[in-house]
């Protein structure tokens, strides 16, 4: 059986392998957005909770520095 492809066909989604190639309109405001959202600081009201996660893991000692690498 022989593929009826030829080598200089492109593969739909594989548009990086041209240097030409420009990224869609929305991948720009699509960056933006994340990177907005990442440099968001964290709320108040979560700080809190990982405090407090954190000193009732230290208190009752069933909170581990290796998250359970050592497990038995």
């Amino acid at each position: 059986m022989t593929s009826s492809k030829k080598s200089s066909e492109r593969i739909p989604g594989n548009e990086t392998d041209s240097p030409d190639m420009q990224p869609p309109d929305w991948a720009n405001g699509l960056k933006q957005l994340y990177d907005s959202v990442v440099e968001e600081p964290l709320p108040d009201a979560f700080k809190d909770l990982l405090d407090k996660l954190d000193d009732t893991g230290a208190s009752s000692g069933s909170a581990r520095a290796d998250h359970g690498d050592n497990a038995p």
